[in-house]
């Protein structure tokens, strides 16, 4: 005696038909073969002159086939079905005569079978979704066939899905190589500025991607991050940095951007010998959200010992930002250019930034006011008694020839 309907088994673990088989092909598999009283049910996908069992479920005892086993595809019920040399029904093997010369036949053996083919999007045959019974199953009939079909074309949506999801993949790891191989991304430099001596204190190093295709850096470090490369990106940006000024006079700071990822996994203390630890400023992007700030500041604390600083960039950007502030105790405070951006005539971005302000002094912290494009935005952080900024109105970023041209001017003696 059948159960009910599949359908309604599928369904009752809540949610639409698509989106429940989206999350467990097996339990497709598994509800239409308990339906149809067969013994194994499976998805095998065709690859040369192979088939691979991809999804495999069953009450047999011992299971003829498991998940990842493959056999060739002419000694299978599988390719004949797909090509219509056998029935896509077989209530029962011993009337197909045909199918006694087929090993797996022998091999199982199979005592009733039924198979239709996956069609894929674009038209082509990916595999087959199959049960079958070691005994015959007289009952089984075109309805049941046109069950099995149906179920192919939603296993076939979510397949798709997945072999989408595995191209996108693929594309990502490919670009992102690319970078790597290419030696990307390229720095530029722009200066921090000592407001009251009008001089430049510091370098932030910005990453560059000269390579198609055309998007902000935020972008390729975020698709790298995705695919597991973004430690070693983030790498390849600061040993490009910092090696661009390894031979550059000067006693202003550098500051690379690093994220809390970076830190913790602990490759960074190799690639920051390029410069003297008191001229180094770890700057700590927001990016992802840190668990466990314990093992952060356990990294940072022997280069903090020799001298590293830390800053944390987009203060007031966001709320990781200021955990990372609270955690981390940092040497320097990065205010966001969301406030600066018209701090000179926005009350709330003034309010707010004086706050961050006086949060500094009160912990000994050093102010750089990012994002800085206009005389009256200066004017008025000038005012809230910031010490340093950079931006577009002072500086824009430069390469690495510009920087020690406004350094060291022609006919400037350098010590």
């Amino acid at each position: 005696m059948r159960n009910d309907s599949p359908w309604n088994a599928i369904l009752a673990d809540g949610g639409p038909g698509a989106l429940a088989i989206g999350r467990n092909v097996d339990r497709v598999l598994d509800a239409v073969r308990t339906h149809l009283d067969m013994d194994v049910a499976f998805i095998s996908e065709f690859g040369g002159r192979y088939r691979t069992f991809r999804h495999v479920v069953g009450s047999a005892e011992p299971m003829p086939i498991r998940p990842g086993d493959t056999s060739p595809l002419d000694e299978g019920y599988c390719l004949r079905v797909v090509e219509g040399r056998i029935p896509q029904l077989i209530p029962d093997t011993g009337a197909v005569p045909a199918l006694a010369a087929i090993p797996e036949t022998a091999q199982v053996p199979i005592g009733s079978h039924i198979s239709v083919p996956i069609r894929l999007r674009d038209g082509r045959v990916y595999g087959t979704f199959c049960c079958f019974s070691m005994r015959p199953q007289p009952s089984l009939g075109d309805r049941d066939l046109h069950m099995m079909r149906a179920f192919a074309d939603l296993l076939a949506y979510q397949i798709d899905g997945n072999l989408e999801a595995v191209r996108e993949h693929q594309e990502k790891v490919e670009r992102v190589t690319s970078v790597l191989e290419m030696g990307q991304p390229s720095i530029v430099y722009q200066p921090i500025y000592h407001l009251a001596e009008e001089r430049i204190v510091g370098i932030e190093c910005l990453s560059r991607f000269d390579i198609n295709p055309p998007r902000p850096p935020d972008l390729w470090f975020n698709e790298a991050r995705e695919i597991g490369l973004g430690v070693r990106l983030e790498l390849n940006a600061i040993l490009t940095a910092l090696d661009g000024l390894r031979h550059v006079p000067g006693d202003f700071y550098v500051s690379v951007n690093v994220s809390p990822q970076t830190i913790i996994s602990g490759e960074i203390a190799g690639y920051l010998d390029e410069l003297p630890p008191h001229r180094l400023v770890l700057e700590i992007t927001e990016h992802a959200y840190v668990e466990d700030y314990a093992v952060l500041r356990e990294q940072l604390a022997p280069m903090r010992r020799q001298g590293v600083r830390i800053a944390i960039d987009d203060a007031g950007a966001g709320y990781a930002s200021m955990r990372h502030v609270l955690a981390t105790s940092p040497d320097i405070i990065k205010l966001d250019m969301t406030l600066t951006r018209s701090i000179d005539s926005d009350s709330p971005r003034r309010a707010l930034a004086a706050a961050l302000i006086a949060f500094a002094r009160e912990t000994h912290s050093g102010i750089v006011a990012e994002g800085v494009e206009t005389a009256a935005e200066l004017a008025a952080l000038r005012a809230l008694g910031v010490p340093d900024a950079q931006g577009y109105f002072l500086s824009r970023p430069l390469s690495l020839a510009a920087l020690i041209a406004l350094l060291h001017p022609p006919g400037k003696r350098v010590h």
